[in-house]
């Protein structure tokens, strides 16, 4: 996949462009994100590995206790794997804690310190450690599906196909049992050409190989849920469709553009417990394999 107009990816990619008024969606997830950490029972700043960023959040389920068996959400944030933070996305977990789902924030480190490989190898840890620790928590380590957004969505699509017993072989093969993508990144050649992410990305070709979900084979196991805004770029709207095409429709039985969303829009979408995307994602958490 070569593209000669520069100019057009970079319209395709930047959303920020694209939604001239995405900083009144950061400003109101940063406030609501730091209410929620006011008023909801949570254990932050628990670090899975050595690097600064390697930090995650816990939001136990409401009203279930150590070992309570509720089911487990992993929320990946985007930014393009180079900007924001977990600290930003608190505001997803009430409407799943209050609905009886054990809900845990990852953080990474950020390009270009580290490459989009090495941060997909620290949300394999980061799962690792919610494998091994959550039952603490009350979360069930046998019921973990990963939601992403964007950046987030890649890496959701990336976990579910890992191959689990490679990383320790304490862990069980179907880890991840089901996925979420929100906006999601399936093939990396796209985004290695595009003018405005390339120096802070710095993605080599054997990069862009080892770190696109479509250019994988289907998970064995599980399901992914792909989904993307309606109002999103053709080429946002194209990955979506992609992934389904790659895997088949049985590995990705979901693939939908829902009208009326943007790609900042659609994370608030998912917190509306009467929005279709909200039931999607409880769909997951009842589905085991």
């Amino acid at each position: 996949m070569k593209h000669a107009n520069l100019a057009w990816l970079d319209r395709m990619y930047n959303n920020r462009a694209l939604v001239p008024d995405h900083a009144a969606y950061f400003a109101r997830w940063k406030e609501s994100s730091d209410a929620v950490r006011r008023a909801q029972t949570c254990t932050l700043d628990v670090a899975f590995g050595d690097s600064a960023g390697q930090k995650l959040d816990v939001f136990p389920a409401a009203g279930i206790k150590k070992g309570g068996g509720a089911p487990v959400m992993v929320f990946i944030h985007g930014g393009y794997w180079r900007s924001l933070d977990k600290a930003d996305h608190s505001f997803v977990a009430p409407a799943f804690t209050q609905a009886g789902v054990c809900v845990v924030v990852p953080n990474y480190d950020l390009c270009p310190a580290v490459t989009i490989p090495e941060i997909a190898l620290q949300m394999v840890r980061a799962l690792g450690w919610t494998w091994r620790h959550v039952a603490e928590y009350g979360g069930d380590p046998n019921r973990i599906t990963v939601i992403g957004h964007s950046a987030g969505g890649h890496l959701a699509a990336m976990l579910l196909a890992c191959l689990w017993k490679r990383h320790a072989n304490d862990l069980p093969a179907d880890l991840v049992k089901n996925a979420l993508s929100i906006s999601g990144l399936y093939e990396l050649e796209s985004v290695m050409q595009t003018p405005f992410l390339k120096d802070s990305l710095q993605l080599t070709t054997k990069q862009v190989l080892m770190a696109s979900p479509a250019w994988m084979p289907a998970p064995s196991h599980g399901r992914l849920y792909s989904v993307a805004g309606g109002d999103e770029s053709d080429e946002f709207l194209r990955h979506n469709r992609l992934i389904q095409q790659a895997w088949g429709s049985e590995a990705v039985p979901v693939c939908e553009a829902p009208s009326g969303l943007n790609h900042f829009s659609i994370v608030e979408a998912l917190v509306q417990p009467d929005h279709r995307l909200h039931q999607l994602a409880l769909q997951l958490f009842a589905v085991t394999g």
